[in-house]
């Protein structure tokens, strides 16, 4: 199984829609493996954006990210990090589908709602970022037999 990182963005928080948002990846079948609020620092930051780090937009980006305080998930599933972007939608929020998360929820590209891993290797990066060893749980889910088949495991 894979584990990806999802952060709910400061546009999430501040019109309290996180509920919202993460029973869509509840109700999908993904489990949560860890949670927590922070603020984003200036070097977590130039580290999580830095192949944006020199574009003129990246000050806007970080203006975002740094308007409140996020939260961060680590979550788990069979092919979760692809579940995940379908779940979320294209990252302009008016040209994403209705049903995704940034369809129903986002009219913008900026204030999108939320950021998700966009492949295993970025995942596993990301995680370490923003998680310390111990804050994700390894307590396999006793729903596991209902949500996958044997072979899918």
């Amino acid at each position: 199984m894979q584990v990806t990182l999802v952060i709910l963005k400061p546009s999430a928080v501040q019109r309290g829609i996180l509920g919202e948002v993460i029973s869509r990846f509840e109700k999908k079948g993904i489990q949560i493996v860890g949670m927590k609020m922070m603020c984003l620092s200036d070097e977590i930051l130039a580290e999580h954006y830095a192949h944006l780090f020199n574009k003129p937009f990246y000050g806007r980006i970080k203006a975002s990210m740094q308007a409140g305080p996020v939260v961060v998930m680590a979550l788990k599933g069979v092919d979760v990090v692809n579940i995940v972007r379908k779940l979320t939608g294209v990252t302009n929020g008016r040209e994403a589908l209705p049903g995704t998360i940034r369809g129903d929820y986002s009219m913008s590209v900026q204030e999108n709602i939320v950021h998700a891993s966009d492949s295993p290797d970025t995942a596993a990066a990301e995680l370490k970022r923003f998680f310390n060893p111990g804050e994700i749980v390894d307590d396999p889910p006793f729903l596991i037999p209902f949500l996958y088949a044997q072979d899918e495991l």
